[in-house]
């Protein structure tokens, strides 16, 4: 009998080591996220834009796994030592707003004044939505425009519209980060999710894609990139429209 409980006790902690180490991997993987905003930033100081944005889509495609995994393994109760939302949050202030802004700004796609102000209110008010605990809706869409200005951002190195454009989509989304407008997460809201998660890989592969073909004006993903951003950032919108604000 002794050792029948006794080996039960093993195996338990067999299997809580287990899952103890896959969630500690999770929040590693998490954290590989700052050491590509570090290539990325790197990248664009010396104004490679088209290294920084593939640094960036990677450090996308693993915010886009670590989550899942997250909630797979449990890391709240596996490995709660790590805060995996602070460390998430972090890493996404830097890979989603600020690296996107300062490129915004060297670049040569906002000229003058206008690239001041696009860097003010861009980290200004996304620092600001980044705080904000009301970002999550009960669908776990986002409640106003999530502050993903590197994929604005990666549209704009790829179309090269006219600066008064950019100027007015960055003030407009940035001001959208705070008004009751649902933005769908690709992963986690669930109403539509079949279209969502595909176009989502499809919007990944494209900005990939023109990074590595450094933005060729006349490539045809640059207006794939246009055609799945829309998608991405109207489809909350219409789930509301069409559902209600708590549908």
């Amino acid at each position: 009998m002794k050792l029948r409980i006794a080996l039960g006790q093993r195996i338990r902690h067999q299997v809580f080591m287990s899952l103890r180490l896959k969630a500690l991997s999770v929040h590693f993987l998490t954290a590989t996220g700052a050491v590509f905003a570090m290539l990325a930033m790197l990248a664009a100081v010396q104004e490679q834009w088209d290294m920084m944005w593939l640094w960036l889509v990677i450090a996308f495609a693993v915010d886009g796994v670590d989550g899942p995994l997250a909630r797979r393994y449990d890391v709240h109760t596996n490995a709660p030592e790590y805060d995996g939302v602070l460390m998430d949050l972090i890493i996404d202030y830097l890979t989603y707003v600020f690296i996107p802004a300062y490129a915004l700004f060297k670049s040569d796609l906002l000229p003058g004044w206008t690239g001041w102000i696009a860097i003010i209110v861009i980290t200004f008010f996304g620092v600001v939505y980044f705080a904000d605990t009301r970002m999550k809706t009960t669908d776990y869409s986002f409640s106003g425009f999530p502050g993903c200005f590197n994929m604005v951002v990666l549209v704009f190195f790829a179309v090269q519209p006219n600066y008064y454009i950019i100027l007015a989509l960055v003030v407009l989304l940035s001001v959208a980060m705070f008004l009751p407008l649902k933005f769908v997460h690709p992963v986690r809201t669930e109403r539509w999710r079949a279209v969502t998660l595909p176009v989502s890989a499809i919007w990944v592969a494209l900005a990939g894609w023109s990074a590595w073909n450094t933005f060729d004006p006349m490539s045809w993903a640059g207006w794939g990139l246009v055609a799945a951003s829309l998608y991405l950032s109207l489809a909350g919108i219409a789930q509301q429209a069409i559902h209600g604000p708590d549908g």
